[in-house]
């Protein structure tokens, strides 16, 4: 998918995956990395009190209490047995238990579809860039040679509907929509006919991002969904939970209503560049229990990015 996403031609000039996601998490490798260099060098010995020292810079960088007194224990008890002799291998043994973190999350692959389309529900709170991110997503398929529908279903927001317009015209990609305030199932109708008439391979689904209590959300969402698989069988097939890295901790209780009310399958975790605590990648993974499919590191249509764990945590120490 990467490979694809980048495409062949100028290879030589565009910036690798690696380095792209390491540019976005500049801040938080200069406040991890560094640290960690810092409380090594207080002590001659990498013991039990260094490794306490540490404790607050893997809070900071915002892995979360839970996740980091779990990695710290494994490391303490490598510490104890003398088996981590300096900072480079201290910082290889975090990155083990980090990747381990987030690999047990990955192993929950999107599921596989035959037939197009392939329907992908997007809910988040507004504000973490939900619209934004549906326009990127569906630049990230075009640019495999996919054909995209958008369908504006959060007809609770007219700007909403309007800012999914200006992705479609931006992308090239043809935007569903009714008026504001209308029936988002029955938009979701419109774009699945529509799609399934023209085979197209994927259809993103824009949803409200604010409904007034959580059975609400659950109501409204379980109503799309049976709308969707009167239509194609087994859809929604994703649904992508959209936060915003720059919230950190604060936005894993929002994010844990959607994934108790929405039938959660995976992140997109956007405005990464935007922070000094991309711990949070991990902190999601092992707390939410879910994979993390893309990250937004920037503003521009292709700065959207499918997730990889080995790079994400190599760029953390790079």
């Amino acid at each position: 998918m990467i490979q694809t996403l980048f495409g062949s031609l100028d290879e030589e000039k565009k910036p690798s995956f690696l380095e792209r996601m390491k540019e976005a998490v500049s801040r938080t490798r200069e406040n991890l990395s560094e640290r960690i260099e810092d409380v090594v060098s207080i002590g001659k010995e990498i013991d039990r009190t260094t490794l306490d020292d540490l404790e607050a810079t893997l809070i900071g960088a915002d892995l979360g209490t839970t996740t980091t007194h779990e990695v710290l224990q494994k490391l303490r008890d490598k510490a104890d047995r003398k088996q981590i002799k300096d900072a480079k291998e201290l910082k290889r043994l975090l990155k083990e238990e980090l990747l381990a973190i987030l690999d047990a999350a990955e192993s929950r692959p999107p599921k596989k579809v035959e037939h197009p389309p392939e329907v992908i529900l997007v809910v988040g709170v507004n504000g973490t860039g939900k619209t934004t991110t549906i326009g990127k997503l569906s630049q990230v398929f075009r640019s495999q040679g996919k054909t995209v529908l958008m369908c504006a279903a959060d007809t609770f927001r007219a700007a909403a509907i309007e800012q999914l317009e200006i992705w479609g015209q931006r992308t090239g990609t043809e935007v569903i929509k009714t008026k504001a305030g209308g029936d988002p199932a029955a938009v979701l109708f419109d774009a699945l006919q529509s799609a399934a008439a023209r085979k197209t391979d994927y259809v993103i689904v824009d949803t409200a991002g604010r409904l007034h209590t959580k059975q609400n959300l659950m109501l409204e969402l379980e109503k799309m969904t049976r709308t969707a698989q009167r239509i194609v069988p087994g859809a929604p097939h994703e649904t992508l939970l959209v936060m915003d890295a720059t919230t950190g901790q604060n936005g894993l209780q929002q994010a844990r209503l959607f994934t108790q009310s929405a039938g959660v399958t995976g992140i997109v975790l956007t405005k990464l560049d935007g922070t000094a605590k991309g711990g949070v990648v991990v902190a999601i993974s092992r707390e939410l229990g879910l994979p993390v499919r893309f990250v937004g590191v920037g503003e521009k249509v292709g700065d959207l990015l499918p997730f990889d764990t080995k790079e994400f945590v190599e760029s953390l120490f790079a």
